[in-house]
């Protein structure tokens, strides 16, 4: 699919024109983009009151320098981000993400995303997002900590529970949110919910820790119903070994599927019996080890370097979950070979634009991240919810209304893409109902001033 529609196409061009090379934004609008053309045709009022252009630049970027000093006292500086892209329907909401990788583009297209996700969830959230270039791998404890502590003495200015919300990331898990939310409640004098993804003991959500993976799954899963079949006796792969990927193997295994599958940036295990999340849990999150050291803890598991040769291996259903870009063609290619029936995103942007073309083409079954990885930014908004009516959910409770959410944003997606259509198209389904739902707050708000 391309941008058949003139008028998108003429935007794009000038965004691309009048924007320093962005590779990772410019491909996350593009994708946007080629599913709105039946939108500007019905809708000519948005058009008049330039929704498109405003909704493609944010409403302010925040650069900083970050100071901090190691273990042996050495000084070191890294650059910092925070990209508050619009707000229409609520406070800026998004996570924080410390990788060396991160830079403007991958913030502005993360941020870009998030706009619509939040969107889908139902919950009054903008779209934002931010980070640093900052590694935390090897780095002990208190370098992380003192990392964090500087990072949120610049950040601080510009947040707060009703102007933007950040909460984790790639790199950002719940000691480095620890360490922010301390350092934001000393500088701003007050306990308030201003980042998501705390601990239980400090306002964190029951359940928030799981909510990605388990909503990969549960979206999968309505997906998957809806065209007569489901996860029992599946083969499935789960790329990455995170947060995201431990609990979407989990959920994966207790609706019936086997996830035989895993990677890290350095490799993939491969383990037919089934590989044990709570084994990578320990290995990942409690070791902070590589995810090689499976196969010396359990018998029958395979390692093999390099992660991209994990989408050649024969599955039924395909997560991606470690970051993006991660499927090219090449790995589409492999996949639809191999007979896989459903792609579902668990990472943002984890497939290319030409990948997801494949997918779509051969008839997979394809669920867009901005739908299926909605789960963690919708518990944290649920957290958000907890924090201004003090109070706390049970684990039960937090779940079921995630599953609520899920299943309501796989009937939202489904039921607009054939409004518009595209039945079946999920990507095109996911981008008009979340764009309708800003635009209407934005023309509604009165936004040409």
């Amino acid at each position: 699919m391309a941008i058949k529609n003139e008028y998108l196409q003429n935007l794009f061009d000038y965004l691309k024109a009048h924007t320093e090379p962005q590779p990772e934004f410019f491909q996350a609008v593009q994708e946007v983009f080629e599913t709105l053309s039946p939108v500007v045709d019905r809708r000519p009022d948005l058009v008049k009151a330039g929704i498109f252009e405003q909704l493609v630049e944010p409403d302010r970027v925040i650069t900083f320098r970050v100071n901090w000093t190691d273990d042996q006292g050495k000084v070191h500086f890294n650059r910092g981000y925070r990209v508050q892209f619009n707000n229409a329907i609520g406070p800026y909401k998004g996570g924080c993400r410390f990788h060396p990788s991160v830079n403007l583009s991958i913030l502005k297209f993360l941020g870009f995303e998030q706009i619509f996700k939040n969107s889908l969830t139902g919950l009054p959230m903008g779209g934002g997002k931010g980070g640093a270039d900052f590694d935390p791998r090897g780095k002990s404890d208190a370098e992380v900590m003192r990392f964090c502590q500087s990072f949120m003495s610049e950040l601080w200015k510009y947040i707060g529970p009703d102007t933007d919300v950040p909460a984790g990331d790639i790199g950002v898990g719940s000691r480095e949110v620890g360490y922010m939310f301390g350092m934001y409640k000393k500088l701003q004098g007050e306990f308030t919910g201003t980042i998501t993804g705390k601990s239980l003991y400090s306002g964190g959500s029951l359940a928030r820790t799981e909510a990605t993976g388990f909503g990969l799954c549960y979206y999968t899963d309505e997906m998957l119903k809806a065209n007569g079949s489901g996860f029992e006796g599946k083969k499935v792969i789960v790329s990455g070994s995170g947060n995201v990927a431990t609990y979407a193997n989990r959920k994966a295994t207790e609706l019936g599927g086997k996830v035989i599958a895993m990677s890290d940036s350095d490799g993939y295990i491969y383990d037919p019996n089934g590989i044990d999340y709570k084994v990578i849990k320990q290995i990942k999150e409690v070791e902070r080890k590589r995810i090689s050291e499976y196969v010396n803890l359990v018998p029958g598991a395979e390692y093999h370097p390099g992660c991209k040769g994990i989408w050649t291996i024969p599955c039924d259903i395909a997560l991606p979950c470690a970051t993006q870009n991660e499927i090219d063609l090449t790995g589409a290619q492999a996949l639809i070979k191999n007979g896989v029936q459903a792609v579902s995103e668990g990472a943002n942007m984890p497939t290319t634009l030409e990948a997801t073309r494949a997918f779509q083409e051969a008839g997979v079954l394809f669920g867009p991240a901005k739908a299926a990885n909605a789960g963690g930014v919708a518990t944290s908004g649920l957290e958000m919810t907890q924090n201004s009516m003090r109070l706390s959910w049970s684990f039960d409770e937090v779940d079921e209304k995630l599953h609520g959410i899920m299943k309501n944003i796989y009937a939202a997606t489904a039921n607009t893409a054939a409004e518009y259509g595209m039945a079946g198209n999920l990507v095109a389904g996911a981008n008009i109902a979340g764009f309708l739902k800003v635009a209407e707050a934005m023309k509604w708000q009165g936004c040409a001033f």
